[in-house]
């Protein structure tokens, strides 16, 4: 099933600060992992996640350090920062609290909470 893409505007910010959360990580690496943990629902182009990165790093969410990845080859590798992994948490309460609400509209509006 294709997902329609203004779905995931909202939740970019969250799905990269989850997989830094994990591991630092340069930017095609994200790519291919968020891909890969989503049976390829989520393909980001490099066009929207470097802007995405720029700014996660101005806001101090994360932080950047390059490496040396062979003679001939720097990497810039992205790590998340305790400020981001507070903003992670903020993210996935919201999106918590979101798809409840969406459900309980689905179901009706009835509450289904587990006893």
């Amino acid at each position: 099933m294709t997902i329609n893409k203004s779905l995931l505007t909202g939740s970019t910010t969250m799905l990269i600060l989850k997989l830094l959360e994990d591991q630092d990580m340069y930017g095609y690496q994200m790519i291919e992992e968020l891909a890969k943990r989503s049976d390829n629902t989520f393909s980001l182009k490099a066009g929207t996640l470097y802007p995405l990165l720029h700014t996660l790093e101005e806001q101090e969410m994360i932080s950047s350090y390059e490496e040396n990845v062979d003679s001939a080859r720097v990497r810039k590798y992205y790590s998340i920062t305790k400020k981001g992994k507070g903003m992670l948490s903020e993210k996935k309460n919201e999106w918590q609290a979101y798809i409840s609400a969406v459900n309980q509209v689905l179901q009706g509006g009835k509450n289904f909470e587990t006893i």
